[in-house]
């Protein structure tokens, strides 16, 4: 099984609000996922991004490769 970490929609219509989760790279955007490790708004400004970075680090050991999206937010925030 391949792990992503990767975003997920949550939030109304025109409400976009994300959780950062691990799944399976074979599961929905928005379906079955393994553990939340972060939340991301893109709405405030700046931006609200809350990521648990040692469950994040724990995953990447195991192997899960996150999102190209969630790169970027890794990036911004120093990980």
């Amino acid at each position: 099984m391949s792990t992503r970490i990767r975003l997920a929609r949550v939030g109304s219509k025109k409400n976009p609000i994300y959780r950062v989760v691990v799944a399976d790279q074979r599961s929905p955007r928005d379906g079955k996922f393994i553990e939340i490790v972060g939340r991301y708004n893109p709405q405030t400004d700046p931006s609200t991004i809350d990521l648990d970075e040692d469950k994040i680090r724990d995953w990447i050991a195991k192997g899960a490769q996150p999102s190209d999206s969630v790169k970027r937010l890794l990036k911004n925030t120093g990980f």
